[in-house]
């Protein structure tokens, strides 16, 4: 018998959850796409999305998923015959060198696995060698979503220009874009790429891209096949359907509005706050587990791991079937192991899972899924410890 005939909860690292707010806010007819409200809302969207990226560049909005919002950056900095410098931890990095390469652009790749940061002197050895400066940019991951690793963009930003290289630094923001503080000009990006369906809670959609003038100068430079991507129309265009290479995102935009307006009212700082403790409790609910059993965190540093997902291995023990349970006894859906279909120490992927906090949650929900994850690993007769929900309530207590 499944007890799930409530709410379902969704606790996948993306799309994540929606608030019922941006839910109503799409619950309307179709405007006027060509003057009005929603020319001066989308004008106000791009306003409030670069003082959330930090940025007083640049900023366009695809009508596209991460994937093509990859795509998008890649149009504009590189032709093909170009060279890139790809710095994989876990596995989004690798799909963004696919994609360039299949688009003309040689790729080298550091892989510093999947349980560690960007090694910083690989970096800089790599970019010293580079002394013809054939390297055009530097392409990171902010949050990488499969192995949960938040890297230090500061840091990096830092290595590259202690090497004098001119290469660009492009970052993926998809999975921290709202979860964790990025201030993209002090920070040094030339180029930022995030999208909606996490931490900012609309609808899967819409991809984003950021630039400052440095990035913008290169692209006037760089032969770019498709009118699509370019980004210089979207910004430059004299009619409002330039914005969008035509008919707007009607609804998403009315979506992401809203999403803004609850972001203003909670402010960054609280919304940083929120997303760091709900972590906090998350992970040391693991950690007890793990005191009587194989669970452990994919990530032993906590300086290193990110605010929004938590990459949790069960080696010996299938998580897979874990999952399976939960969503079917219980209305639980947590995320499938990504990266991790080689090791058989993780019996090919199926001994790891993760757990989406990003955007709209609250310890209600929090605590929720960690009290239905332990019933889980009763039912599914996995061993672990006692006293997490008793440590990670304690966490929720202090903040």
């Amino acid at each position: 018998m499944s007890l799930s005939f409530g709410r379902d909860l969704l606790a996948i690292p993306g799309p994540s959850v929606i608030p019922d707010r941006v839910l109503n806010a799409m619950h309307r007819a179709s405007p006027n796409i060509y003057e009005g409200d929603l020319i001066d809302l989308t004008d106000r969207i791009l306003t409030e999305l670069k003082s959330f990226a930090g940025t007083q560049h640049h900023a366009a909005i695809y009508i596209a998923n991460g994937h093509g919002t990859w795509e998008a950056a890649l149009a504009n900095i590189f032709a093909p015959g170009d060279q890139a410098l790809v710095l994989n931890t876990g596995r989004f990095a690798l799909g963004w060198a696919a994609m360039a390469e299949r688009m003309g652009v040689a790729c080298t790749i550091l892989d510093f696995g999947q349980q560690a940061t960007i090694d910083l002197e690989q970096v800089k050895a790599t970019l010293n060698a580079d002394t013809s400066h054939k390297f055009k940019a530097v392409l990171a991951i902010h949050t990488d979503t499969s192995s949960s690793v938040r890297n230090d963009i500061a840091a990096l930003r830092q290595t590259i220009n202690a090497t004098g290289h001119p290469a660009l630094l492009a970052v993926d923001c998809i999975a921290s874009f709202g979860c964790d503080p990025f201030d993209m000009d002090a920070l040094g990006v030339d180029v930022m790429v995030a999208a909606c369906q996490k931490g900012l809670m609309t609808p899967a959609g819409l991809g984003f891209l950021f630039w400052n003038k440095r990035a913008q100068t290169n692209a006037e430079t760089t032969t770019r096949p498709s009118a699509y991507w370019d980004w210089t129309p979207r910004i430059r265009g004299s009619d409002y359907y330039h914005k969008f290479a035509g008919t707007a995102p009607t609804h998403h935009l009315f979506a992401l509005g809203e999403a803004l307006d609850m972001i203003a009212e909670e402010g960054p700082a609280n919304i940083y706050l929120r997303h760091a403790t709900h972590a906090r409790a998350i992970w040391t609910a693991v950690e007890a587990w793990g005191t009587g059993g194989p669970m452990q965190l994919n990530i032993d540093d906590p300086a290193i791991r990110a605010h929004s997902v938590t990459t949790i291995l069960t080696p010996g023990h299938n998580a897979t079937s874990l999952r399976r349970w939960l969503q079917a006894q219980t209305g639980l859906t947590l995320g499938l192991g990504l990266g991790f279909e080689t090791r058989a120490d993780l019996m090919n992927g199926d001994s790891a899972f993760r757990i989406g906090h990003m955007g709209h949650h609250n310890p209600v929900m929090i605590l929720g899924v960690l009290a239905t994850l332990d019933a889980g690993l009763k039912a599914c007769g996995i061993p672990h410890g006692r006293g997490a929900l008793e440590a990670a309530t304690q966490v929720i207590a202090e903040s």
